[in-house]
């Protein structure tokens, strides 16, 4: 059956979000509410039955409750994802996260946007747009992403930014609103490369003990 307002709404027009026929509000607020009231830490399942409800969801991800999505069905995780607590989707249109990405505690991602002319807006008319992010991305606490916005991969985005933009692959970002600040060069892959190398010395060290 032919529902006006979801292709609108898919294709990133006005729309009325309260006549989308095929919203699932119910059910991922019950299986929502399931994970965030369990023990995670030892019952599995909950969190199981919630990556039911994802469009795509990997073995190896992880959650740290409370979470809180729209939808669940338009969000697509990638491989080996990690979000500390407090992480909300407002998936009213396809969230993309790659492989390898990183949340730090209260990141938000806002597919819904809203007409700025209030005679239009308190009609309950809204725009949802995508929101893409890529491999190898690091997300800091604090951080909104705002509607329609992609990050490239291999990307920082600091603590208590707004992103308004999109963001280019390889790259440190910044502030309100988000902005580059440098980007990652072969210096600082160096550095780190090195420290690994401490790291797994010292390891070496430690267990000879």
């Amino acid at each position: 059956m032919k529902d006006f307002e979801k292709e609108r709404k898919m294709a990133g027009k006005i729309h009325n979000p309260a006549k989308v026929k095929d919203d699932p509000w119910l059910r991922i607020r019950e299986a929502c509410k399931e994970f965030n009231d369990s023990k995670f830490w030892e019952d599995k399942k909950p969190f199981e039955n919630l990556k039911k409800f994802f469009g795509r969801a990997a073995k190896d991800m992880t959650i740290t409750p409370p979470f809180y999505c729209d939808r669940g069905d338009m969000i697509f995780f990638g491989e080996h994802f990690y979000s500390n607590t407090g992480l909300t989707i407002l998936d009213d249109n396809k969230v993309t996260i790659g492989d390898n990405v990183y949340f730090a505690p209260h990141v938000s991602i806002f597919c819904p946007n809203h007409p700025i002319v209030s005679s239009v807006r308190d009609k309950n008319f809204e725009v949802d747009l995508p929101v893409t992010i890529g491999n190898s991305v690091w997300v800091g606490g604090n951080v909104t992403i705002n509607p329609g916005v992609t990050i490239g991969d291999d990307v920082v985005i600091g603590s208590g930014s707004v992103v308004t933009h999109d963001i280019p692959s390889h790259v440190v970002a910044a502030g309100v609103p988000c902005k580059v600040l440098h980007p990652i060069t072969k210096k600082d892959e160096e550095y780190w490369q090195n420290e690994e190398k401490k790291y797994n010395e010292d390891k070496k060290k430690f267990d000879k003990k």
